[in-house]
């Protein structure tokens, strides 16, 4: 195994200066204490990027750089909802590969936007940067703000050069405070012009700001073609499956739940979408869906039963509380670690390499049908109905007693004709809004008894492990009865919610 890479959290904000331009006085900014400026440093950083540049047309910036007390291999990734200014910086040591030979963990992390492409040098900086550490009125370091010359390299010889200012917080209170705000503002007094581009962006050149290579669409209204719904839906959760694929391979918390729930919802889509889309394409699409989300499931769903045993455990007395929470968290925790290694082992295979190549052919070049060429309010509607026929269809057939199985087969039901109603949501706007804010009741209830059927079958295999004693065994049986209990439930909830459900669906008008 190679070295555990860290991740840095930045927040900053960039600024454009001219040659002569002169920093303020800053000492004299309300909440500043004093200003302190450190030795000049040269710093020298290659970036890398596929001939394309997807990484910087993702908003992803990969360099190796020496010089400073960071040196390193340096992923920087936007944090989703969190602006220009913010940005996760995963670091590897300089020692894992010379530059131009991009370390295996890094290519590994990236490959869902690389895919076929390989990670060559596109752009070589050297920087002449002056920091200065700016001290709150309490005297603690607050922010830090570098003056850098950046030359852009050919080679040896210097093709252009240009001057930026940074100010990055240094603390998670700084960067929640108004002192960088108020530095930033007595920066742009004097001339300074707020940017988001990196250096290296700039190094490159316009290319590197062109979009990714899967955009969502815009808006698709019901006089447009069906196949404008078909295309903006799989763009918007291949979009998504290929960036949770990245989470996931940092390891950050509920990315194999999203990367399955994007999953689910293009499989749903395809399938939803039949008519409109070519048979075979969309078959293959979905049994590699399916098969990647089977591979996912086992992190996934161990989590959320530790969590939820563990949860209910709180409701039994204290000494089988202990006991029972004590042999989940034993027993399944290994099971993570397992599973979270056969998934990884998928993640890196050339199938799912294939996969990911796929998917951005789809949203590229989707087969469709020549009925996608009708209007989307004659083809969507029909469809979206499909699904809930079938789910009232499996509803008709429940009973308080039934087997747990038709519960089970009703729940993927409502979740297809949420779905469905999902797909068609951002074309017909407030009715199907209303429909989908309706099946996510269904689907939470059905969800839950799931689990709560699941952790049954988890909790008898638990109490027959051989190193269970007595005590164990009899607070697992609690638990036990507390599912059955809960099960029962969720099914009374079901019976009364439903009519609601119904009445919503009935009074939806999807034109």
């Amino acid at each position: 195994m190679g070295p555990t890479p860290t991740t840095h959290r930045e927040v900053e904000k960039k600024l454009r200066v001219h040659a002569l331009f002169r920093l303020p006085d800053l000492s004299q900014i309300d909440g500043v204490g004093s200003v302190t400026a450190l030795p000049t440093i040269t710093l020298t950083a290659v970036y890398h990027d596929t001939e394309d540049l997807r990484l910087f047309r993702w908003g992803i910036t990969l360099r190796r750089r020496e010089g400073g007390d960071d040196a390193g291999w340096h992923i920087k990734f936007p944090v989703e909802g969190e602006g220009d200014g913010v940005r996760d910086e995963v670091r590897f040591p300089l020692s894992e590969g010379r530059a131009g030979e991009v370390p295996g963990a890094i290519r590994e992390m990236l490959t869902s936007l690389t895919r076929e492409q390989i990670l060559v040098p596109v752009a070589t900086l050297r920087t002449e940067r002056t920091p200065y550490v700016i001290d709150d009125e309490d005297g603690e370091p607050s922010l830090e703000l570098v003056d850098d010359t950046v030359s852009i390299l050919d080679g040896k010889h210097v093709a252009a050069r240009f001057r930026e200012i940074e100010v990055e917080a240094l603390t998670d209170e700084a960067a929640r405070g108004s002192l960088i705000g108020e530095v930033v503002s007595a920066l742009q007094a004097q001339g300074a012009i707020p940017g988001s581009s990196s250096k290296a962006a700039t190094a490159v050149g316009p290319r590197a700001s062109a979009p990714p290579d899967v955009v969502e669409m815009g808006s698709v209204s019901p006089r447009d073609p069906a196949g404008d719904a078909v295309r903006a839906h799989i763009a918007k959760h291949v979009r998504r499956f290929l960036m949770q694929d990245v989470r996931v391979r940092r390891d950050l918390p509920d990315s194999v739940h999203q990367m399955r729930v994007a999953a689910r919802r293009l499989r749903s889509g395809l399938k939803g979408f039949g008519p409109l889309v070519d048979a075979d394409w969309s078959r293959h699409l979905r049994d590699e869906l399916g098969w990647i989300a089977g591979q996912l499931g086992g992190v996934r769903d161990t989590e959320v039963m530790i969590e939820r045993l563990d949860e209910r455990a709180a409701d039994l007395p204290p000494d089988e509380q202990f006991l029972a929470q004590t042999a989940v968290d034993k027993e399944l925790g290994a099971r993570i670690t397992d599973a979270r290694q056969h998934a990884l082992a998928a993640l890196r295979s050339e199938r799912h390499r294939q996969l990911l190549v796929d998917l951005v052919e789809a949203v590229t070049d989707p087969q469709l049908t020549p009925l996608a060429d009708e209007s989307c309010a004659v083809a969507l509607p029909p469809l979206v109905e499909k699904t809930w026929k079938r789910l009232a269809k499996d509803v008709a057939d429940l009973h308080l007693d039934s087997p747990a199985y038709p519960w089970h087969e009703t729940r993927i039901a409502a979740k297809k004709a949420r779905y469905a109603a999902e797909a068609v949501e951002p074309v017909f706007g407030r009715p199907a809004k209303d429909l989908v804010k309706a099946l996510e009741e269904v689907t939470e209830i059905l969800g839950d008894h799931q689990d709560a059927h699941v952790a049954q079958t988890t909790l008898k295999t638990l109490a027959a492990e051989g190193d269970i004693d007595a005590a164990t065994g009899f607070a697992l049986g609690l638990l036990y009865a507390l599912e059955i209990e809960y099960e029962m439930n969720l099914r009374r909830e079901f019976t009364r919610l439903w009519p609601r459900i119904k009445k919503v669906h009935d009074s939806t008008d999807l034109t």
